[in-house]
């Protein structure tokens, strides 16, 4: 019984840590025009690409991001696993081989972008070394007209 309530208790608690990520693009720009949020997408590498790994740890998995972000913006990460163990279904692949595509054609990892709720692009950045606080910011640089 003491386990079952521990398990729960954890289960409880990395509930509110988990990122807010959406599983598809169309429903990350179908909940932006419902809330009339931007969107961020990012490119990533998440199991070879060293800057990708360290802006998650950094950046997205921070307090200060999560909080942010649940009340400012939709996510979609479009993630481009290499080893096997990660490597992603076949659908999702390829609607993240549709999105570099249209939105990173240079192909570089990781790209980071503010988009619209219609998916028109309003700012590009990539890792940048500094705290969450000041990479709210610059994402919020992006939304300034």
């Amino acid at each position: 019984m003491k386990k079952k309530i521990l398990i729960l208790f954890l289960f409880i608690g990395t509930m509110g840590y988990s990122q807010n990520w959406k599983s598809s693009f169309e429903e990350a720009k179908s909940q932006a025009i419902a809330e009339n949020k931007n969107i961020i997408l990012v490119f990533s590498g998440s199991d070879w690409c060293a800057p990708c790994i360290k802006l998650d740890k950094t950046i997205w998995q921070s307090k200060e991001f999560k909080k942010e972000a649940d009340e400012k913006w939709v996510l979609y990460k479009a993630d481009f696993p290499k080893k096997k163990a990660n490597l992603l279904g076949a659908e999702v692949t390829s609607s993240n081989k549709k999105m570099a595509s249209e939105y990173n054609k240079s192909g570089n990892f990781p790209l980071v972008l503010l988009l619209d709720k219609t998916g028109r692009v309003l700012g590009i950045t990539g890792y940048k070394n500094t705290g969450p606080e000041q990479y709210i910011q610059l994402i919020h640089s992006f939304e300034i007209k």
